[in-house]
């Protein structure tokens, strides 16, 4: 929100006016005992003492050299300004860009009295410079401030959206929620996709109605309807770079949102179908999310259920391996993987896992029993010198 009309185009660098200046008595540290007056006693470029080596003789001292300052980003376009309004501009632009939005305000300030002075009849310039300069006392809290370059904004441009939005912000933090909510409906009438707006106006109706009662649309000021032609001019404009990347953001958060909501939608499917006993049916729902989202722990050691109940015992055993892979100490995938190694007579292996659950957690009680079978089988093929070779399924 804060953001500038135009951005400078030039890379950032220290302000002009701390430019680097200066003769030969002034250190900027970091150098040589060659170019520092407390080592050579130099003062106004003249040298105070004798040194070992020197004459007595006047010696000039030279400044070490420094990094040249980029200051590129003053003469970036500024629309119909003068050169010497369009670098103040610039020159706000980079400080605000920094932070300084003390020191900004006085170069738009001297940029709006310069076009004054200069009898600039531009009012798109002017609007911009008077919404530059309401970002910065939004910036520093003074919200009155801001409420009036707003408004002188949108009297040389009406229905413009920044000004628009910055005074609907700066009304919402002086709690004059009325003029608020009015500001930031006309901001969704231009662009509806200004989160933040619409954010608020939900939140402001809460408090509208809470303290109004039912009543509360009749005590807001009119809203202005928007003429089609500037809803139709904004949504022709180019994007500026930082719009374009809030708009994928948001477009990628949307997305996101989407396929989460997908894949709950169908893991509860696929719970729903296992309850009922369609394991078939919930083996594809839980497939199908594996797509979505191949990580999902869950996932798997619920499709081994499945897999158990239709006696596919080592495909069930992969859906464990793969949660362990995930997850280590996953109790589910231990006990589901001894049931998988169960089927496949593997009992050596099942009475493992088993026994790793029962160390995680000594109160499982399936586990024990199921250990306590294992155990039967395993010994019942020892006494018969069978011992199975593992099946697989």
């Amino acid at each position: 929100m804060g953001n500038m009309q135009e951005k400078p185009s030039g890379s950032g660098g220290a302000r002009p006016d701390q430019a680097t200046k200066g003769n030969g008595a002034r250190s900027w540290g970091g150098g040589s005992s060659q170019g520092s007056p407390e080592k050579r006693g130099v003062v106004n470029g003249t040298q105070r003492g004798n040194s070992p080596g020197t004459g007595p003789q006047q010696e000039a001292v030279q400044e070490e050299d420094r990094p040249a300052v980029d200051t590129s980003y003053l003469d970036a376009p500024a629309g119909a300004l003068p050169l010497h309004l369009a670098r103040l501009k610039n020159e706000g632009n980079h400080l605000f860009k920094h932070g300084q939005f003390g020191d900004a305000v006085e170069k738009y300030s001297q940029a709006i009295d310069g076009c004054a002075a200069a009898g600039l009849d531009s009012p798109e310039d002017l609007c911009i410079l008077y919404s530059n300069r309401a970002a910065c006392y939004l910036k520093d809290g003074n919200s009155t401030d801001c409420v009036v370059d707003c408004t002188k904004a949108l009297e040389l441009r009406p229905y413009s959206l920044k000004p628009l939005l910055r005074r609907a912000m700066a009304y919402d933090s002086l709690e004059r929620y009325h003029k608020a909510y009015v500001d930031y409906k006309t901001v969704l009438q231009i662009d509806t996709g200004v989160q933040a707006a619409h954010d608020s106006v939900h939140r402001i109706t809460k408090m509208l109605i809470e303290q109004d009662g039912p009543e509360w649309r009749e005590r807001l000021p009119e809203i202005p309807v928007v003429p089609l032609s500037v809803q139709q001019h904004h949504r022709q404009k180019p994007d500026s770079i930082e719009l374009a990347k809030a708009r994928a953001a948001r477009a990628a958060q949307e997305e996101a949102r989407r396929k989460e909501a997908q894949f709950n939608s169908l893991k509860q499917k696929g719970n729903d179908l296992v309850k009922r006993g369609q394991f078939q049916e919930a083996l594809e729902k839980y497939t199908e999310c594996l797509t979505m989202k191949p990580d999902e722990c869950a996932v798997y050691t619920n499709r081994a259920i499945c897999l158990l109940r239709l006696y596919r015992f080592a495909e069930a055993k992969q859906d464990c391996d793969a949660a362990l892979q995930l997850e280590p100490s996953n109790k589910k995938a231990f006990y589901r993987r001894a049931l998988a190694h169960k089927g496949l007579q593997d009992y050596l292996s099942a009475s493992s896992d088993l026994q790793e659950v029962l160390q995680m957690d000594p109160n499982v009680r399936e586990a024990e029993e199921e250990l306590e079978a294992v155990t039967g089988l395993l010994r019942e093929s020892l006494m018969n010198n069978t011992v199975p070779t593992p099946r697989v399924r």
